[in-house]
């Protein structure tokens, strides 16, 4: 990408800083006049507890005098491990930019601005918050600007998959994923039992257009691919509409099944509904997670 492009496309992102993040502190501070703290544990790099050994963990981590005592082999964990960090992560891919209509936001714009929202709600019950591939989470009430800095800038290096990344993170944490949730179920079962098999508590939030709900289309219809999959024309599309719904059930019975098979949440959201809504669904999942630690 030129210099300049970049420098245009860099003031265009930043240009919507204050409108974003103004529409996620409205959001945020709507949902917290009915919510309470969640249950804060103390920060720093002490140590927290022993638990045992798990495949990804470094092995300068291992307690060899703590081993010794058993046939298990224990890691030492620490205060900020066990801690609530909350890795945030939203789909970037091209599908995100749909909008069915005039005065519906692009999901994109709603699943940022459920992110921020979330995370000026976390960080003001004192919990730490970061994008998933990013920084180490932090706290205060910078943050939320902090990841809508990094937001910017992975959307400046094209970082658009619409999956999340399989990364290591300490267990005790949780991730929070945000996006259509329309890949293939297979696909996304990797990503949610990689983290759920190293102690990371999840929570998926599928976000979808009415129009991909309904599919409110009749006639001859041309439908082009946001992501390189080409034009599709369906000559009646009410004749397929039935098929179409079924497949779509389909895909969110997947994703309840994966996700309570592991202990995770998942919660569908359509962007002609209130943000408000799912972010107090979202929160008060998570703080019921937390309690059940």
């Amino acid at each position: 990408m030129a210099v300049s492009s970049t420098l245009t496309d860099a003031a265009r992102l930043a240009s919507a800083l204050p409108p974003l993040l103004m529409a996620a502190q409205r959001v945020a501070s709507t949902v917290m006049q009915g919510v309470h703290g969640r249950r804060r544990v103390g920060q720093g790099d002490a140590f927290w507890q022993f638990r045992q050994y798990r495949p990804g963990d470094a092995i300068n981590r291992i307690d060899w005098r703590q081993t010794a005592k058993s046939r298990a082999v224990y890691v030492r964990e620490t205060e900020w491990e066990a801690a609530a960090s909350v890795w945030l992560w939203r789909d970037g891919s091209p599908s995100m930019d749909f909008a069915s209509g005039r005065g519906l936001p692009k999901k994109r714009e709603r699943a940022e601005v459920l992110l921020l929202a979330l995370a000026t709600l976390l960080v003001d019950a004192g919990e730490r918050v970061g994008l998933l591939g990013g920084d180490r989470p932090t706290s205060g009430r910078g943050a939320p600007r902090r990841l809508f800095d990094a937001l910017v800038e992975n959307t400046l290096l094209g970082a658009a998959d619409s999956v999340p990344p399989r990364l290591p993170l300490p267990a005790h944490g949780h991730v929070v994923l945000i996006g259509d949730l329309l890949d293939p179920l297979e696909t996304i079962e990797a990503a949610v039992r990689h983290y759920a098999a190293h102690g990371v508590h999840g929570h998926l939030l599928q976000v979808l257009d009415p129009a991909e709900e309904e599919l409110p289309y009749d006639g001859h219809v041309k439908f082009s691919g946001l992501e390189r999959e080409g034009d599709h024309t369906i000559r009646k599309v009410e004749a397929v509409r039935d098929a179409y719904h079924a497949r779509l059930i389909a895909q969110k019975e997947g994703l309840a099944r994966i996700t309570q098979s592991v202990g995770w949440t998942w919660r569908p959201h359509r962007t002609d509904r209130p943000p408000e809504t799912a972010l107090l669904s979202l929160y008060m999942a998570m703080a019921e997670t937390g309690r059940r630690r």
